[in-house]
């Protein structure tokens, strides 16, 4: 697997519209069906597949760097976030609090611009002690951990 970092034209970003647009649109139609079904549910059932959801999407991403987290420790840390009171009973290192934080802040602010500011403030998450195993200045160059 290529990974995009990767790709001669990083971190340049191109695409065809006319292919492009046809899947955005299906792919969001299926996402609407998803959401009406999702909205049947109880405030409950919703939270915990926004939880599930999320949890899977935390390990996933980290999983692409080669790094493999506690899923209960990120589920903990997602629901403590989301004011899912049962859900967070486990303790959680500061990595995963870190890797949650940046993955949070991602994706319920996904519409605001990713200044200069906020991916740094993304990498103060993710290595709280000073650890260096990116850069912090310029985008990715090397490959992944994987």
């Amino acid at each position: 697997m290529t990974y995009i970092h990767q790709r001669k034209e990083w971190p340049e970003f191109r695409w065809n519209e006319a292919r492009l647009l046809p899947i955005l649109v299906k792919v969001r139609h299926q996402q609407g069906r998803l959401l009406g079904q999702m909205e049947g549910l109880g405030f409950h059932l919703r939270g915990e597949a926004n939880l599930a959801s999320l949890t899977s999407e935390v390990i996933g991403s980290s999983a692409i760097e080669g790094e493999k987290l506690n899923a209960e420790e990120v589920r903990s840390s997602i629901a403590r976030r989301l004011g899912i009171v049962d859900a967070g009973m486990t303790p959680v290192n500061r990595h995963v609090e870190g890797v949650v934080e940046m993955m949070l802040d991602a994706t319920r602010k996904f519409g605001e611009a990713l200044t200069a500011e906020r991916l740094f403030s993304w990498h103060a998450a993710l290595f709280p002690t000073g650890r260096r195993m990116c850069s912090t200045s310029r985008p990715r160059s090397t490959p992944s951990m994987t």
